[in-house]
């Protein structure tokens, strides 16, 4: 089961770096931006390729954040029970996540494939919706992989 554990955690780490050159992107092109407003001259459609960026960088950057436990956690309950009791409660709020985060990516395919159906297109740069919808949704896919992954630790003892 270890390779599988080492193939989603390079997975999760090369989106990551999608997400962080994505930030870079963002901080740049921000700039850029705000440079070229003082010879007026800015950069059309900023607004629209930050939003889209911006949605690269949050749901890229979810499921390795998961992964090294990098979220607020609110574990002071359940700290208070035995480690049975904690796993077991680990194991059905992971099942939860699994569920959910696999559910949120099939919807979000599907509402990328209505985007493209539709031809949905910012309204500036004429940019396409659907692919961020997808790689959103291919994001929700690799959380369900890393939360099935946390299912693995707590039966192995490698939390």
């Amino acid at each position: 089961m270890g390779w599988f554990l080492d193939k989603v955690w390079r997975l999760s780490r090369l989106i990551n770096f999608i997400s962080g050159v994505s930030l870079t992107f963002i901080m740049l092109l921000t700039v850029a931006d705000i440079i070229l407003r003082s010879f007026r001259r800015p950069i059309l459609g900023t607004f629209e390729i930050v939003a889209f960026s911006g949605a690269v960088v949050i749901g890229f950057s979810i499921p390795l954040t998961t992964w090294v436990k990098g979220h607020v956690s609110t574990d002071f309950l359940i700290m208070r029970f035995s480690e049975k009791t904690r796993n077991v409660f680990n194991f059905f709020t992971r099942c939860l996540g699994v569920g959910l985060f696999f559910l949120i990516g099939v919807e979000l395919i599907k509402y990328g494939i209505d985007l493209k159906r539709a031809g949905e297109v910012s309204p500036t740069l004429t940019m396409p919706f659907y692919p961020v919808a997808y790689g959103l949704g291919f994001c929700c896919f690799i959380q369900s992989l890393v939360l099935v992954c946390d299912i693995f630790k707590i039966f192995w003892r490698k939390t």
